[in-house]
């Protein structure tokens, strides 16, 4: 028998613990500071392993008996393929590896690699991805560019440049990068957003790597073409993106399409070169398309900001015609220019015009409405700025993460 007040140490352990835990969560809720990196780390360290899901075991008892005493590659890869659990998918793949007298091939690798990437299992398909490249003759072109897509997706871009740069050094002809792989990581290097200079950074890598493209002797698609575009007008360098845009027909064969028009018009409205944007708005029509909404908000934005409010309400009503949805940032520059070069009344009156056609709900009329008699109803002084937005660079990329429309009355993106 313990000796009276003595506990036990599964007791005195758990209560530890406990008070442990219980401290910690009092310091981190009264606690100005913020957590450090490597305990939220290991926190989602343990909850994902605490979330790790768990092998079926019938399931994967039910895909063994689909194969022959002798199997083939090609068989494992069809009854890999047909499993829905990538659980059961890697446990085949692993037991497979240990059968004797059986060797993986590209298929059985690549049904792998899909199956753990789309369930974004990314450690597991790691691994299967070092076995890969650990024998110098396996793979194809299709499994590279499976492997460096998801590892895209996983955002480890390093890792997939890695992968890009083995398939260079292929001595297997077949395994040599084309234009998926190159379109793969350009697109991966331009997903991140409009942050100028991360899209500065990241432009210096696909520069290199449309370069290497060319020097290899790989024709550039419409696609890569345009991904050079949007990654010059998103770095800020336009006129870099309008000689790729001349180049198009002429050194390259492809035309340009309604996104190249796009991206150029938005980057040059951003610059204020509205002449320059009007011009290529007219060519875009000429050829039947249409600008998209973001190239409308960009250009009557621009417009209206440069002083030109007859042309900015020229286009903002072909916008409306053309059903390009208006976001609320183009409504209210396009009022506030009016109110400025002293035309209040007919600010009003066109507010007015915008909530008989239905384009704007009640919310966001009188939204406008009060902002309009707060700074211009009652000012006598028609030089007065309200934003500065003219040449802050965080208002176009509002136009650019906008562009897509607002629902009436709603400051949130439809």
């Amino acid at each position: 028998m313990a000796p009276k007040g003595h506990k036990p140490c599964s007791e005195i352990s758990s209560n530890g613990l406990q008070r442990g835990f219980e401290q910690l969560t009092l310091c981190s809720f009264y606690s100005t500071k913020p957590i450090c990196r490597s305990y939220r780390r290991r926190v989602s360290k343990r909850l994902k392993a605490s979330n790790k899901p768990i092998l079926d075991e019938a399931q994967f008892q039910r895909a063994l008996s689909q194969l022959l005493p002798r199997f083939t590659a090609e068989e494992l890869a069809n009854v890999m393929a047909q499993q829905d659990d990538p659980l059961v998918c890697l446990e085949l793949f692993n037991w497979a590896s240990q059968q004797p007298r059986f060797k993986h091939d590209a298929s059985t690798y690549h049904i792998a690699v899909k199956k753990l990437g789309a369930a974004e299992m990314y450690e597991e398909m790691d691994d299967v991805v070092n076995q890969v490249l650990a024998i110098s003759h396996m793979g194809t072109e299709a499994l590279f560019n499976t492997i460096i897509y998801f590892f895209t997706e996983a955002r480890k871009l390093t890792r997939a440049i890695n992968i890009y740069k083995h398939m260079k050094n292929s001595r297997n002809l077949a395994c040599r990068p084309s234009i998926r792989t190159y379109n793969t990581l350009f697109a991966a290097f331009l997903s991140r957003g409009n942050n100028s200079y991360i899209n500065h950074v990241y432009m210096d890598t696909v520069r290199g790597l449309f370069r290497q493209m060319v020097n290899d002797g790989i024709e550039p698609d419409i696609f890569s073409l345009n991904s050079m575009v949007k990654g010059y007008v998103l770095s800020l360098h336009v006129n870099d993106a309008l000689r790729i845009f001349h180049q198009m027909g002429v050194v390259y064969n492809c035309v340009p399409n309604s996104f190249t028009y796009d991206y150029l018009i938005h980057g040059l409205c951003a610059q204020g070169r509205t002449n320059n944007a009007i011009e290529l708005c007219n060519q875009m029509k000429s050829k039947s398309f249409i600008p998209s909404a973001k190239s409308y908000n960009s250009l009557v934005n621009a417009l209206a900001l440069s002083g030109d409010v007859e042309e900015a309400i020229k286009y903002l009503w072909e916008m409306i015609e053309q059903r390009r949805p208006v976001d609320t940032i183009t409504y209210r520059t396009v009022l506030d220019e009016v109110c400025r070069s002293g035309r209040f009344e007919d600010a009003m009156k066109l507010l007015k015009q915008f909530q008989e056609k239905d384009l704007v709900d009640g919310h966001l009329y009188r939204r406008l409405l009060h902002v309009l008699e707060d700074d211009f109803g009652h000012s006598t002084d028609n030089s007065k700025f309200r934003f500065t937005i003219k040449s802050d660079p965080c208002f176009w990329m509002q136009i650019s993460t906008t562009g897509s429309g607002f629902q009436k009355g709603s400051s949130q993106p439809a």
